[in-house]
């Protein structure tokens, strides 16, 4: 029942999700997509130039800058067909019908019958902070897609961004002119895809020369709902990073995807992460939002399932880290409580993280499996647009609450680089947007309406400074939404 109301609560926010996501710093339009792919901005087109139209997988990964990612894909299906079957007696893994949990078929990655189609266009100079010089990046997000005539549905769960450089270092125009052409050009309409990409739109100088990574997220098993066992699916992220000398993507670090497993079986590289992210000035960037762990401390894969609270736990990327009091883990809470004053005596208190329990919240949340567990459309938390339909879907939408929660701070940030001011980078928690938007997002299932998520102060004992201000809006109250002790929970009537 907890599981319905969850579902509601998501599908209650669709429209006004929708509606926050259409701030110009995205571009969701299916015609303009359609145009722009058409144009120069298919997968293959960008990877090379020379190439003058979309082409179907089994070309796309022929070409020897992609071969290694089918390659590292297929491994990574193989290795968890390796680790999953066998683990339960109910549960056979396999593809097609008279399996328990369906998996992937790989094949479907490099068909003549499947190509990645142009889903989404997303700005993101809100990640300036990681590399000041770039601008921050622009995301062009790809879908799966089967194509000609087929009797299953065309749209294969799987997405495929191919991140760049807002800029190169090189060129002409400044972060503040680029942030100009974004927030002054409409990212909707018949007529602007001629726009966006002519003149001074803001994709008129993108070229394969700002290309920095592909990230790939893919649903990798399914198990439906049965009387033996409970909806599960898994979600498996990858990124690979281009090698300009080599011309290919080679399979790299995730960004901020601590590596849980090694961390608690290395106890010297566990203390070595310890003390450095409790050091005072990472801990500020952690609790910021900002922060950017060394590669020595991070995973190259990410599996993530939802819904979350049916995920074996070993899955929560912050499992385990956290001391339990009698040994174990990576810190304890003392670990946590001494450095948030030692921080908080150096520069003044903490934004987000202000107990033990913010902190590990902020542990799975950093990750990249940790954010697409929390507030998604199942492990995604852009869709895009389905420019391939025949017509327009009642209902559907291109992004998840999280996203749409999260556009007021980017558009914040891209206003203050036009403006010539010092943006303020630091986010919340993935749960909860921030307060400088509350004023646009009050009432709504973003924030603090129906389906917001909030705090469940204990009966006793004080409240928890991390997440006391998540409140719910007057006529709701916050209440369990799957685990009936857990202290996080949903805006419902009272």
């Amino acid at each position: 029942m907890r599981l319905r109301f969850r579902l509601l609560a998501l599908l209650l926010c669709l429209v006004p999700c929708a509606a926050q996501a259409e701030t110009g710093l995205a571009i969701m339009d299916p015609q303009v997509l359609r145009e722009l792919e058409a144009s120069r901005f298919g997968l293959a087109q960008l990877l090379a130039p020379a190439q003058p139209r979309p082409i179907a997988n089994d070309a796309l990964f022929a070409l020897p800058a992609m071969s290694p990612i089918s390659v590292a894909l297929d491994d990574a299906v193989t290795r968890y067909v390796a680790d999953h079957k066998g683990r339960s007696t109910q549960e056979s893994i396999g593809i097609g019908a008279g399996h328990d949990a369906l998996l992937f078929d790989k094949t479907l990655l490099t068909a003549g019958t499947t190509r990645f189609v142009l889903a989404g266009i997303v700005n993101r100079m809100d990640r300036a902070y990681v590399a000041p010089e770039t601008c921050g990046e622009i995301r062009l997000i790809y879908r799966l897609t089967r194509t000609g005539q087929t009797d299953t549905p065309p749209r294969l769960p799987m997405t495929l961004n191919l991140v760049l450089h807002a800029r190169t270092p090189n060129e002409t125009i400044t972060c503040a002119d680029l942030a100009r052409r974004w927030l002054d050009t409409t990212t909707s309409g018949m007529a602007s895809a001629e726009r966006l990409q002519g003149g001074s739109g803001p994709l008129a100088a993108m070229s394969a020369a700002q290309i920095d990574r592909i990230e790939t997220n893919l649903q990798i098993s399914h198990r439906p709902k049965s009387e033996a066992t409970e909806f599960r699916t898994d979600y498996l992220q990858k990124v690979f990073h281009y090698d300009i000398a080599a011309k290919q993507f080679r399979e790299a670090p995730m960004e901020n995807q601590i590596d849980r497993d090694r961390l608690l079986s290395d106890a010297v590289l566990g203390r070595e992460f310890r003390d450095w992210l409790l050091a005072p000035d990472n801990l500020r960037a952690f609790d910021r939002g900002t922060v950017v762990i060394p590669e020595k401390f991070l995973a190259t894969a990410s599996l993530a399932a939802t819904p979350v609270g049916f995920a074996p736990s070993s899955l929560q990327p912050a499992f385990g880290l956290m001391g339990d009091g009698k040994g174990g883990g990576v810190f304890t809470e003392r670990d946590v409580v001494t450095a948030l004053a030692r921080a908080t005596a150096q520069g003044g208190a903490l934004d987000n993280i202000r107990s033990p329990d913010g902190f590990a919240r902020r542990l799975s949340d950093i990750t990249c499996g940790g954010c697409h567990q929390i507030r998604g459309i199942g492990g995604f938390h852009f869709t895009g647009a389905d420019t391939l339909a025949t017509q327009v879907v009642q209902g559907a939408v291109p992004a998840s609450p999280h996203f749409a929660g999260d556009q007021p701070r980017r558009r914040a940030i891209v206003m203050s680089i036009r403006d010539g001011k010092l943006p303020d980078f630091s986010r919340g928690f993935s749960d909860r947007p921030q307060k400088r938007g509350s004023a646009e997002l009050a009432g709504t299932s973003l924030l603090n309406g129906w389906g917001a998520t909030c705090y469940r102060r204990a009966a006793r004992g004080p409240a928890d400074a991390s997440f006391a201000s998540w409140t719910c809006a007057d006529g709701l109250s916050c209440q369990a939404a799957g685990d009936a002790n857990a202290q996080i929970g949903m805006c419902f009537v009272k």
